[in-house]
């Protein structure tokens, strides 16, 4: 069996604040794709959106803590995928989505970060069998210097 390897599918470093980053014409080429970020920017939700489909059709459970204080949680019936709180000093965050070229199945994606001394995971399901060929990083504004990676995963 073959080595997985990652391939850099596109790239974003902002040049300017922005409120979304988008990766369109995502090829079917991969397994999977995994997105990693560091967004600098003001604290606030960070969220992600499939093919600009804002559907009530995304659905999210999620652990994270501090070291002291532990929180867990789920939503349903959601128009995106929650991702993480940014914060003003950066916030790291590595996002898997799996079989996102498949049309036999919905897609999951698993995210963990860490930002303000917390770390956590989400994982979370988009209701589509329509394989992925775009996705939207929004919410909080990213500030200068904010980074955005696609890799494709080969294998």
């Amino acid at each position: 069996m073959a080595t997985p390897t990652y391939e850099l599918i596109d790239s974003t470093v902002l040049g300017s604040a922005s409120a979304s980053v988008t990766f369109s014409s995502i090829p079917a080429d991969y397994r999977d794709l995994v997105l990693v970020s560091n967004v600098i920017g003001s604290s606030g939700n960070v969220r992600l959106r499939y093919n600009a489909d804002s559907s009530l059709i995304y659905s999210e459970v999620s652990m994270y803590g501090n070291g002291s204080t532990t929180t867990s949680n789920s939503n349903t019936s959601q128009s995106s995928a929650y991702l993480f709180i940014s914060g003003t000093d950066g916030s790291i965050m590595v996002t898997q989505i799996m079989d996102y070229s498949a049309t036999d199945k919905h897609k999951t994606g698993l995210n963990r970060f860490n930002v303000a001394g917390y770390v956590g995971a989400y994982a979370h399901r988009y209701a589509s069998t329509s394989a992925i060929s775009s996705l939207e990083v929004f919410g909080s504004t990213f500030d200068t210097g904010s980074t955005f990676y696609l890799y494709g995963i080969a294998g």
